[in-house]
């Protein structure tokens, strides 16, 4: 995978507590805020999700045991 630059503006307090937190870690801070970056978007693709099966209709446990015992999977 290739690699771009990008630009943001934060806070200076923001930034230097990253770099203290990297520099204690021992961690490279692209590597860190690469790291944050994926993490936040999987969170929100998570939300996402729920909102979707939010809707579902459901079903009573004792349903699901009796397909899952069919199945032969409990």
């Amino acid at each position: 995978m290739g690699t771009v630059q990008i630009n943001a503006r934060i806070d200076d307090k923001l930034k230097k507590a990253i770099e203290e937190y990297c520099r204690s870690h021992g961690i490279v801070m692209n590597h860190f805020i690469q790291e944050a970056l994926l993490d936040r978007l999987e969170e929100l693709e998570d939300i996402e999700d729920l909102k979707k099966i939010r809707h579902e209709p459901t079903r009573p446990l004792s349903e699901v045991l009796s397909e899952l015992k069919l199945d032969g999977k409990i």
